[in-house]
């Protein structure tokens, strides 16, 4: 299935194309379009695709895929002036103003993907739980970590929302290759 429709992999705008009208009315009806008897054809293909990615897109925030911040930057009286001073990342779509540029976030999906794309497994450091609570949080990027444990992204990402962490990061140096530089910081604790 071939897709040109951005935020949405399971809807083809060219298989709608290849639809009849009548389909596309039902097809929009269905997805919520208002007054779609009185669209033609190319518009009830954009009418679809906007009504698609909005839902969608209701679905991530839904189900927290941007954390409870939205991705944005979390503030407080410990605001480092890292976090101040790196390029916001609310979106997996969003690219860094140049290479090397920090960033800050605490969007559960750009974390997630940017970890993964390294081979990033989330973990924590062993030995520094507190009670059944994780301690403090890492990624296991296949290296010498014995000390590192490996949790789910849902428990990860519960801890990292519960202690109000900033993800900073790079996506890649200034000469171009991948980064795996992260801190997590807190804007309430300077211990973070």
């Amino acid at each position: 299935m071939s897709n040109e429709t951005p935020d949405t992999p399971d809807l083809s705008e060219t298989e709608l194309r290849e639809m009849k009208v009548g389909e596309l009315r039902d097809r929009a009806r269905a997805e919520g379009v208002p007054a779609p008897s009185g669209k033609r054809k190319e518009e009830l293909v954009d009418a679809i695709s906007e009504a698609h990615r909005s839902s969608a897109d209701e679905q991530r925030q839904q189900t927290g895929d941007d954390g409870p911040d939205g991705g944005r930057a979390r503030t407080g009286e410990q605001t480092s002036k890292s976090v101040k001073y790196s390029q916001e990342v609310t979106s997996t779509d969003a690219e860094p103003e140049r290479p090397g540029r920090s960033l800050v976030t605490t969007s559960h999906a750009v974390i997630r993907e940017w970890a993964e794309e390294r081979g990033g497994v989330p973990a924590t450091v062993e030995g520094t739980e507190h009670g059944d609570h994780l301690g403090v949080l890492r990624f296991d990027f296949g290296g010498d970590a014995d000390r590192l444990r490996h949790v789910s992204w849902e428990d990860w990402f519960a801890t990292f929302d519960a202690r109000r962490l900033n993800f900073l990061y790079q996506q890649e140096r200034s000469d171009g290759r991948p980064s795996t530089f992260f801190r997590l910081e807190s804007p309430d604790r300077e211990d973070a």
